[in-house]
């Protein structure tokens, strides 16, 4: 048996009615805090991940300032929406939504991890004033795909429809951490073991079940275009930091449809961008090595 992992700082829960479904965040600090030189941070994560999985991180972020981080629609303990399919567009309108709720007047530091790295990265280019500083972690973007491609996509999607989707359940807590661990052997077994308890909850029947929407398996049946992605990057006023893990293979995740060159050319339209490498990380950097990204991070924001 691990030590068990204690915060060293506490969050609370908060809850917003956005868009017709009830969103959750964690807090950690006071928003009266939250002045024009001492922004809001605000941080977003990624596929099949939730708000509580930056702890490790905001443990080594300044004390004083505080700090958001909100489950996506779907994830964690925000509601699902009634559709059967989720649509890109709904991820900008929600967080909007979550920014005039928590900061209305004052522009915010904003961090998006994977798939939240994309969609903050989109949302910084239609809504500039809205940011102050953003950091990108690995949200590269996906393959840019074919016209010719679409007719396959829809038809993929809507058999797709015809039947439930899944996610896996398990016995208990711990086998939730195990499989966490299986995924990233980096995550250290203390860590795992306190995420399993927010990664998923126990059911009716003693399974525990993933705080997800299995609907976000369904193929998205909108072609990425990357250039439209390309057209939202450049117009970012902000500051930009891209962090990446020394570990991560992005042409090999994407069985060479999406070289590392082509996303190279991508960034490279942001107008102020900085880069910064976590070693010893993989596409999970912030439970790789949260004190090394966490000071990577301060620094940044402090700036």
């Amino acid at each position: 048996m691990t030590s068990p992992y204690l915060p060293k700082r506490a969050a609370r829960s908060l809850w917003f009615p956005l868009r017709g479904l009830r969103h959750h965040a964690l807090l950690w600090g006071d928003l009266q805090q939250v002045t024009p030189d001492r922004p809001l941070r605000v941080l977003m994560h990624g596929w099949m991940d939730l708000g509580a999985s930056f702890q490790f991180v905001v443990d080594g972020l300044d004390p004083v300032r505080p700090v958001l981080a909100a489950d996506w629609r779907g994830f964690g303990q925000t509601a699902a929406p009634a559709a059967d399919a989720y649509w890109f567009p709904d991820y900008l309108g929600d967080l909007d939504a979550l920014l005039d709720a928590v900061s209305p007047e004052l522009p915010v530091d904003l961090l998006g991890h994977s798939m939240g790295g994309n969609v903050v990265m989109a949302y910084a280019g239609v809504r500039p004033q809205r940011v102050r500083r953003l950091i990108n972690l690995e949200g590269f973007g996906l393959p840019d795909v074919p016209a010719d491609d679409a007719p396959a996509r829809l038809v993929r999607w809507l058999d797709e429809l015809k039947a439930p989707a899944m996610l896996r359940d398990y016995d208990s807590a711990a086998a939730v951490a195990e499989r966490l661990r299986k995924s990233n052997p980096r995550l250290s077994p203390e860590h795992a073991e306190w995420l399993a308890t927010h990664w998923a909850a126990p059911a009716a029947d003693g399974r525990w079940q993933l705080r997800a929407d299995a609907a976000h398996k369904r193929i998205n049946p909108v072609p990425y275009r990357a250039a439209e992605a390309v057209a939202m990057w450049r117009r970012i006023a902000a500051p930009v930091l891209w962090v990446e893990g020394r570990e991560t293979r992005i042409a090999s995740a994407w069985a060479g449809r999406y070289p590392r060159a082509e996303f190279d050319a991508r960034l490279a339209v942001v107008p102020t961008l900085e880069r910064a490498v976590i070693d010893d990380a993989g596409h999970m950097l912030h439970h790789d090595q949260p004190e090394a990204l966490a000071a990577v991070i301060e620094k940044f924001w402090r700036a």
